[in-house]
């Protein structure tokens, strides 16, 4: 597995400062964003010195583009704030190759207006669910024939929420463009030890076919996200299972701050040394 960290965690506009930094904490690829380009996050439009600039600096610094982060509210309540957020994801997909990425990351979404990764009571209910496979598959048509990837993530605040609803998304559309990024840390909040590790091993065995990166954020005991190796994340069990299962993707932590990543790169290589 090649170990990464979300670009963002370093300070900086333009991407070879951000890259430099990255390989300088021990990290072989990121997650990019762009506003690691001193862009939005999700730009109406990039110029080709914007996607110019992201491949230099991958080429300088040795620091592959595992992702480029692509999240907005695929069932936000406003149609056309979904019209808006699939045009920008439009834009990232037909310029991700150019950039030196095959994937471009998602957000499930959820009804609350404000904020994309806080849940709703809505987003269990049909509607929800229907809106989903509605957008995701006009984001499935952009994808397809460019050759990305589309990761989706189970994340509790989500409409996908769970791996068995990944599950279910991923046989529903059947497209080759999904893709799973699996976090443990998204799986739950407080659970004992052994249910911890039930769960994250069900989760891997009914992912592992369609998961081409994982995550690496941690739990503390109350429930409050923590950095990867400070929390309760069982990670040898996590990434022996997923190694089991044969997934060789990229491993991208977050949550963390600039000063952790040295020590994080550290403690998640030695886990898979020891694995």
């Amino acid at each position: 597995m090649r170990l990464g960290i979300f670009a963002k965690t370093f300070a900086g506009s333009d991407p070879g400062t951000v890259l430099a930094a990255s390989k300088a904490a021990g990290f072989a690829c990121v997650q990019y964003n762009m506003a690691c380009s001193g862009l939005s996050a999700m730009p109406d439009a990039l110029s080709a010195q914007d996607v110019a600039a992201v491949s230099a600096a991958r080429k300088a610094s040795g620091v592959a583009i595992a992702a480029v982060s692509g999240t907005y509210n695929m069932i936000h309540p406003d149609p056309a704030v979904r019209a808006k957020g699939l045009a920008r994801l439009e834009v990232l997909l037909r310029n991700a190759a150019a950039m030196g990425t095959a994937m471009v990351t998602l957000c499930t979404g959820t009804r609350d207006a404000e904020d994309q990764w806080r849940h709703h009571h809505d987003n269990g209910s049909s509607e929800a669910w229907s809106d989903l496979m509605v957008e995701m598959d006009k984001a499935c048509a952009l994808a397809e024939p460019l050759g990305i990837k589309l990761g989706i993530e189970p994340e509790l605040a989500n409409v996908v929420n769970t791996a068995a609803r990944a599950r279910l998304l991923l046989d529903t559309l059947q497209s080759p463009a999904l893709a799973v990024v699996l976090d443990p840390a998204n799986l739950f909040e407080v659970a004992t030890p052994a249910d911890q590790r039930d769960l994250l091993s069900r989760s891997v065995d009914l992912l592992a076919d369609r998961t081409l990166m994982a995550h690496a954020k941690d739990r503390d005991a109350s429930g409050g996200f923590a950095t990867a190796g400070k929390g309760v994340v069982d990670f040898p069990h996590f990434l022996g299972r997923l190694r089991a299962a044969g997934f060789d993707g990229d491993l991208v932590t977050h949550g963390l701050a600039a000063e952790e990543a040295a020590g994080v790169a550290g403690y998640l290589g030695r886990v898979l040394a020891d694995l």
